[in-house]
């Protein structure tokens, strides 16, 4: 077990004893399910509350820009998780990987007109401010943090190179719409076939609970579809003929639920110690 994993524990004993001794079981559970889910997604929180804080006291005439200032923070904050051994270097990997496949599709997308990046910064390649990687990146590192803080199996497990190639598609699928017929209707229902009687096993304390992986695909794509809004809220980035007080369309949130597909495979290629072939209960 790692440092980080075995400090985590102690915490998370000590929390639970603490509630355990004056809360109801059921409660108990629920309030610690929601703790993990905070403490797993605390990355993505952080680079939230960026992104909205700087939206308020940002000033035009300051000497650097919100975007290169928002790279800087995500920097730190990706120094301090590991300094802090708060995230471990496995999970750096699937950061990296995520950076990579991430900042490709912003290039392309925002060239293509999808979505803009209307503020000012040095620090861009082809119009797309590196920052934008790392809200790809706070996506990996919420899996990476939840599979580890939460034990979780999955069982059973499609065919590892099905599920690449499923992946493959899906990414393929949002530069090659722009060209060629939109195969998203065929994408959702592979989806649905593949992993249907996939369950996502998970424990808080020493109980053990399950949901099948595609409920947790959709309701992962509501909250990263209102987080999306923050993004656009708060002047990151817009969509063609969106403005700040615009909601982002429902549509898009087939687009997140897709594309969850894509970042959990590439999170097991790193964690295929959690996939499971046969249906086996942890």
């Amino acid at each position: 077990m790692t440092r980080a994993l075995s400090n985590t524990r102690l915490l998370e004993r000590g929390l639970g004893d603490w509630m355990r001794a004056r809360l109801p079981a059921p409660l108990t559970e629920l309030v610690m399910f929601c703790l993990k889910m905070l403490w797993a997604g605390l990355f993505g929180g952080a680079l939230l509350l960026g992104m909205i804080a700087t939206n308020r006291i940002w000033q035009s005439d300051w000497p650097i820009a919100r975007y290169d200032a928002l790279l800087i923070y995500a920097i730190a904050l990706q120094v301090l998780f590991l300094t802090l051994r708060m995230e471990s270097w496995r999970e750096a990997r699937v950061i990296f990987l995520f950076h990579l496949t991430g900042t490709a599709m912003e290039i392309f997308k925002v060239n293509a007109g999808s979505w803009a990046y209307p503020g000012d910064g040095l620090i861009k390649l082809w119009n797309v401010p590196l920052y934008s990687g790392f809200m790809y990146a706070s996506v990996g590192s919420f899996m990476a943090r939840a599979i580890r803080l939460f034990d979780m199996r999955f069982t059973p497990y499609p065919p590892f190179w099905i599920t690449m190639v499923l992946a493959c598609a899906i990414y393929a699928n949002f530069f090659a719409h722009h060209f060629l017929p939109d195969i998203r209707l065929a994408l959702f229902a592979a989806t649905v076939l593949l992993f249907l009687k996939t369950r996502i096993y998970f424990r808080i304390g020493a109980n053990w609970y399950w949901m099948p992986l595609p409920l947790a695909a959709f309701l992962s794509s509501v909250f990263l579809w209102l987080a999306e809004n923050i993004g656009t809220a708060t002047k990151v980035w817009l969509y063609h003929g969106q403005s700040a007080n615009d909601w982002v369309s429902l549509a898009k949130m087939g687009s997140w639920y897709l594309l969850l597909y894509v970042s959990f495979t590439t999170v097991t290629v790193v964690f295929r110690d959690a996939l499971m072939r046969d249906h086996r209960r942890p």
